[in-house]
């Protein structure tokens, strides 16, 4: 396994989710990541009752400067591609360009890795097309269970 694809492996397991969107109560799922096709793409599978979608993620590996891209779907039928950056302490995903589906407004997602590898806390934001300002949308936190 590469350097790339090994920074990886923190999020291999069975997690808890929390979203957290204002205004309304938390919404709790599981997620599950586990590597696939010889360890060279990450899968995750995300479930959780409304309003978050069930999801499917898979991670590949970019070039050796630590660039991945995600490539997302979900119930919805929702599908897009995510530049993500790792470092084994901050997961980035970053979509700022129409893709499978029209870019009606740019997202971001910033989580950092904690308490040696078994919390993740982050947040998603979205943004304007033509503004570069961020405004949060909703907390996310991952719990390791396994």
């Amino acid at each position: 396994m590469d350097a790339a694809l090994e920074r990886l492996d923190v999020l291999v397991g069975e997690w808890v989710v929390e979203a957290e969107f204002p205004g309304a109560e938390a919404v709790t799922g599981r997620a599950v990541f586990e590597w696939t096709l010889d360890g060279r793409f990450l899968v995750q599978r995300t479930a959780a009752p409304g309003p978050v979608p069930d999801s499917m993620a898979i991670v590949a590996a970019g070039a050796a400067d630590g660039t991945y891209t995600q490539h997302y779907f979900d119930s919805r039928g929702v599908v897009r591609t995510y530049a993500m950056t790792f470092d084994g302490e901050v997961w980035q995903l970053l979509r700022e360009r129409a893709d499978f589906s029209p870019l009606d407004f740019r997202q971001r997602f910033v989580g950092r890795v904690e308490d040696g590898g078994d919390t993740i806390r982050g947040a998603w934001e979205t943004g304007k097309v033509e503004s570069g300002e961020w405004e949060r949308d909703f907390g996310v936190s991952y719990r390791r269970i396994r």
